[in-house]
């Protein structure tokens, strides 16, 4: 897309492209950065935009949060995929940026979809012109940009978050869909029972687009009755061949699955563990959520019984981050497998636990003076690191001193 220019609401176009806000106002969610006190919002008010990248699950805005920005400021706005931009396509980019700076005074925001996946070459087009200020740079990625995103262009962006969409955000989406004559379906009459408001939605995973796009299918599936249509749930669910699942991301159910599949594992309920696993999967979980479960419990309830444990859970995030679903399932199926046999023990966790509550009660205990660093003479007059011993001139490889302060000197955090 070469420049800003209004969205599209032929009838031609899909519905989720017809709903996209124009303006910041019109955005749905996002508070944390567009209310009234939200950084991006005055940020936009000022018209003081840097360079950002926006990371966040997909259908959440950042495409429209861009564009909404270059509409509001009155920049010109220039939409490239990473994936399909090259070194010349970047140079006349450039040059038109150029040229609208000089002829019409106006800045040029160049939104760079998947900008994880730029390389150095584009990079190295690009930056320069960054710098100088001729082009605002914003990317969109998906990926976590620490691992993802060029350094270079990192350090030179502000980095912004963003938030899947909850229920309410998607109701209210959803509800102007269904309301909007001009942009929506608002014409057509459409009620939706509560009961498949609820199958769109979890249908959806907090992905506006997902939801608008099935709104419009089921919209066009529905037959009309007396003047109007009502949506059923079995109608979705026949439509979206999606069947509902009692999981609400944000709900108690929520927390019962995850406690049941944490309690399963710590069993070792292999088959318990995979099936409330499973249950998690089909409703739409988040496969990191899952995996980031499976490496606290990893420490928390297997601990010193298998030291491979923690590897191979955190191998599996990185796999499960590297790969996404569908695939990642069975990176998944493998650490629940391999999590569940292993041996199980709490003691370095209930360690912690137990050293974390003298931390707290105890305050902030002197660190004994043999313990302390004396880089300086002043230091070891003092008396900093008199009397330490170095345990490997020892023949046990264990000294006799005291590591606690006096006050705890006794205390036994760890059973081992």
């Amino acid at each position: 897309m070469d420049l800003f220019d209004t969205i599209d609401i032929s009838e031609m176009a899909p519905l989720a492209q017809r709903m996209r806000p124009i303006v910041v106002d019109e955005i749905v969610g996002q508070e944390h950065l567009l209310d009234e006190t939200g950084v991006l919002r005055k940020m936009i008010e000022s018209d003081k935009i840097p360079s950002m990248i926006l990371w966040g699950p997909p259908g959440v805005g950042k495409t429209t949060i861009a564009r909404a920005i270059a509409h509001t400021t009155g920049a010109h706005f220039v939409q490239v995929s990473a994936v399909q931009t090259g070194v010349k396509e970047a140079r006349e980019i450039i040059k038109k940026a150029e040229d609208a700076i000089k002829f019409h005074h106006k800045r040029t925001i160049l939104f760079v979809d998947e900008i994880h996946r730029f390389n150095k070459s584009q990079q190295d087009a690009f930056l320069p012109s960054v710098e100088d200020g001729t082009i605002v740079l914003i990317g969109a990625t998906t990926e976590n940009p620490s691992f993802e995103v060029n350094s270079a262009l990192l350090s030179r962006a502000r980095l912004f978050t963003l938030k899947a969409h909850t229920a309410e955000s998607l109701n209210t989406i959803l509800d102007k869909a269904l309301t909007n004559k001009e942009r929506g379906l608002g014409d057509q009459n459409l009620i939706i029972e509560n009961d498949a408001r609820d199958v769109l939605l979890q249908y959806s995973n907090g992905d506006a687009r997902a939801l608008l796009n099935g709104l419009e299918l089921i919209a066009s599936l529905v037959p009309v009755i007396d003047g109007g249509r009502n949506i059923t749930k079995s109608d979705l669910e026949n439509a979206l061949q999606h069947k509902a699942l009692q999981y609400d991301k944000n709900g108690e159910e929520h927390y019962n699955i995850i406690s049941a599949f944490i309690k399963s594992m710590r069993n070792s309920d292999v088959d318990a563990a995979m099936y409330w696993c499973a249950r998690m999967i089909w409703a739409g979980e988040d496969p990191l959520f899952i995996a980031r479960r499976m490496i606290v419990f990893a420490s928390e309830d297997i601990g010193l019984a298998d030291v491979k444990a923690l590897m191979i859970a955190n191998d599996v995030f990185s796999a499960v981050h590297s790969i996404g679903f569908p695939e990642a399932r069975i990176n998944i199926a493998h650490a629940v497998a391999y999590l569940c046999q292993a041996p199980k023990n709490n003691k370095a966790y209930l360690a912690m636990e137990a050293a974390l509550v003298d931390a707290k009660e105890y305050g902030n205990l002197g660190v004994p003076l043999h313990l302390r660093n004396s880089p300086t003479s002043l230091m070891k007059g003092l008396g900093y690191g008199k009397g330490y011993k170095y345990i490997h001139d020892e023949e046990s490889k264990v000294a006799d001193m005291q590591c606690l302060p006096d006050e705890l000197k006794d205390k036994k955090y760890f059973d081992g």
